[in-house]
């Protein structure tokens, strides 16, 4: 079995969730937030919404430059609604996947490096980076929603096992 068709069954089920995840966040909540310093749901909802365009970027660069000198960094259009949060969702899956399916082992052992402002952040095998700066974030930040959601009375799907809100898978 290659890599790649080893990681998708991983990405498939992460995706699945975060979608669920990302189902919940009602369109009037978007400006909330928990904290000053924290994210607006909205934001970091977008946010969830657009990490997976990192799949595609990962195994077709071999780096990216977060915040490269002189240029504005990259920064993904905010959603406006919950319908246009999942539609770039859907539509980022689609093509993460693609790209994942699509890469052989020897492209996917080849090193990716994250850049900021010239600096490299890190340099992994293309495969650790999917894991850990796509895969790995995008759970962190799930998470992070999920509790959001439970501090706005918004019932948290079941993940990897029942939550308070749902007994079931």
């Amino acid at each position: 079995m290659s890599i790649s068709q080893s990681l998708l069954p991983e990405f498939d089920q992460e995706m699945a969730n975060t979608r669920k995840t990302l189902e919940r966040v009602p369109t009037d909540k978007f400006d909330w937030k928990p904290h000053q310093k924290s994210f607006a749901m909205g934001a970091l909802a977008t946010h969830l919404a657009t990490l997976p365009s990192w799949a595609a970027i990962t195994i077709e660069k071999e780096s990216i430059d977060i915040a490269p000198q002189g240029e504005p960094p990259p920064k993904a259009e905010p959603c406006n609604s919950t319908e246009e949060l999942l539609a770039r969702f859907d539509g980022h899956i689609a093509t993460a996947r693609a790209a994942i399916a699509g890469a052989s082992d020897e492209e996917l052992l080849k090193p990716w490096t994250l850049i900021a402002g010239g600096k490299t952040i890190f340099t992994l095998p293309r495969i650790a980076a999917l894991r850990s700066f796509v895969m790995n974030h995008n759970v962190h930040h799930r998470a992070q929603l999920g509790v959001y959601l439970r501090l706005n009375d918004i019932a948290v799907p079941s993940i990897y096992g029942p939550s308070a809100d749902e007994g079931a898978f």
